[in-house]
């Protein structure tokens, strides 16, 4: 399995150097070859493309992409364009993958606070992310079009419920899909999309159905989190739903997710480039770490029954960055004091410590 690295910006670069060194040290025997390539802001103010083809063709000839960050400009700049989202639509993939798990002592404040074990699926291409925008010619209107299809619904539905039915089948939940949307406002994109998914609903009787406005959903996610099991939404919605769910996972320093396409996969940390502390060394790299579990535990689902080996590497670093955060140490955003290095030397000491 070849892997393309992207480190990008920021503390992009310092979080996936640092998950590097953990997959290096728990790969062992694993046919695995990695290779890096550039792209970002930076590589744009160098180059003149956030997205240079050379590393655009890497991607596609690549089984999977470890993506660090990206530092996108607040304004418009002619011609740049998200290297992320272009990615995301290149190598289509469309369903974006954001678990949450509380950790005893580590987030959410509530009390009492009852464990919460949801994934936010969230459709990856489409939506007010399309890249259809224009500003009209008198310079003082401008237009976004939000774009729903019913092939779009569908697979990343059909991904939701799934993923639930796996879940269910493992014992980690009852089975739950929660499909989220404003189709009282909306009427025809939303519509569509509620349409869609209470038709596919119809597929899996045995997995629980509801659907909630977004903005009673994001309610219910701060107020309840342990209520859900799957969300599932369109692309701004789940983008916002996401990072509401993450402070009971730990905040953003903790977040992973998976972009996955019917081929392909790529896994980055969602906590962005963090400039104000790049190049300090107090980044924490745990959610880049938890993308390296991720990674392994795609890619064994994706050799069946020859992908032990990753499964056995995926629970190391699983159980690894799990003591980290029970016994320490700490970065920064944490509560701590510990670098980049020191929490990287942690997780790879107990992740190696049988081997």
């Amino acid at each position: 399995m070849q892997v393309c690295i992207i480190p990008g910006d920021g503390i992009g670069r310092e979080v996936i150097d640092a998950a590097l060194q953990v997959l290096q040290a728990v790969a062992g025997e694993l046919p695995l070859e990695t290779a890096t390539a550039q792209a970002g802001w930076g590589t744009f103010q160098a180059t003149g493309t956030a997205l240079p083809d050379a590393t655009l063709n890497l991607a596609r000839s690549s089984d999977a992409v470890l993506f660090g960050a990206v530092a996108s400009p607040s304004h418009a700049v002619p011609g740049y364009r998200s290297p992320i989202v272009a990615l995301r639509r290149e190598l289509n993939l469309y369903a974006n993958i954001r678990p949450t798990r509380s950790i005893d002592g580590i987030g959410s404040t509530r009390s009492p606070a009852a464990p919460v074990d949801l994934v936010v699926v969230r459709e990856n291409t489409e939506g007010l992310y399309a890249g259809r925008e224009r500003l009209e010619d008198d310079g003082d209107t401008a237009i976004a079009e939000r774009v729903v299809t019913r092939r779009g619904s569908e697979r990343i539905v059909r991904h939701a419920f799934t993923l639930a039915d796996q879940r269910r089948a493992a014992g980690t939940t009852g089975g739950k899909v929660t499909v989220v949307h404003k189709a009282n406002v909306l009427r025809v994109t939303d519509g569509l999309f509620r349409e869609v998914a209470l038709a596919v609903a119809q597929d899996y009787p045995h997995i629980a159905l509801e659907e909630l406005l977004v903005d009673t959903a994001a309610m219910r996610l701060a107020q309840s989190p342990e209520r859900f099991d799957i969300i599932v939404t369109t692309n701004m919605f789940g983008d916002i739903l996401s990072d509401v769910a993450c402070i009971h996972g730990g905040g953003l320093g903790l977040a992973s997710s998976a972009n996955i396409g019917d081929r392909q996969a790529l896994f980055e940390p969602v906590h962005g480039a963090a400039p104000d502390i790049a190049g300090q060394g107090v980044a924490n790299p745990l959610a880049a770490i938890g993308c390296i579990a991720m990674l392994l535990e795609w890619a064994t689902r994706r050799q069946g029954d020859g992908g032990e080996i990753y499964a056995q590497a995926a629970q190391r670093v699983r159980a690894a960055a799990a003591e980290t955060l029970q016994h320490g140490p700490y970065p920064p955003d944490l509560r701590g004091t510990a670098t980049t290095g020191e929490v990287t030397a942690a997780v790879i000491a107990r992740a190696t410590s049988d081997m």
